[in-house]
């Protein structure tokens, strides 16, 4: 008896999940950002890195406000300097690099007014497999890495601040 209630019970779920892949539903990216999130400034160490620009996009594809930096009454982003590192994974057997591992590291500051600014990092890992004999298609593959990775950096911002 206990086996047929497993057996139900894994069946319900499955039913469960099965009715509701087939009618659409998909989770949503979590960037409902609070009503004091909503107007912000932005400010970096470099504002015209790639990182900068593509948040900037975001934030204002996520309809909030950009506002001058003379502003006291909006909280302000502060986007430090991004950095990327690269360490060896392994070796051709001629002792060249095959692969590398890519540290995208990001970090910056939420400043609320009346509160203490908040402070975030975080890093971002891919692995990258060069090839010295297609040195031009793998520095174009480098660069569409390194772009999606700012793109994923970007949405985790939005994403870290809606849950701040």
């Amino acid at each position: 008896m206990r086996s047929l209630f497993w057996h139900t019970s894994k069946l319900a779920v499955l039913l469960a999940c099965l009715f509701v892949a087939s009618c659409g539903f998909h989770l949503k990216q979590a960037s409902y950002l609070p009503d004091d999130l909503k107007e912000i400034t932005l400010s970096g160490d470099d504002k015209r890195s790639a990182l900068f620009e593509q948040l900037q996009s975001d934030l204002q594809r996520a309809q909030v406000s950009l506002t001058p930096k003379n502003t006291k009454q909006a909280a302000e982003l502060y986007l430090y300097n991004d950095s990327l590192e690269r360490q060896t994974l392994s070796l051709f057997k001629n002792g060249q690099v095959a692969q590398y591992e890519l540290a995208y590291r990001v970090s910056y500051r939420l400043s609320r007014p009346g509160q203490e600014p908040v402070k975030q990092m975080f890093e971002l890992y891919r692995n990258y497999q060069d090839d010295p004999d297609n040195a031009l298609a793998k520095a174009k593959e480098l660069e569409l890495i390194l772009t999606e990775m700012r793109r994923l950096a970007s949405q985790r911002i939005i994403r870290e601040l809606s849950q701040l």
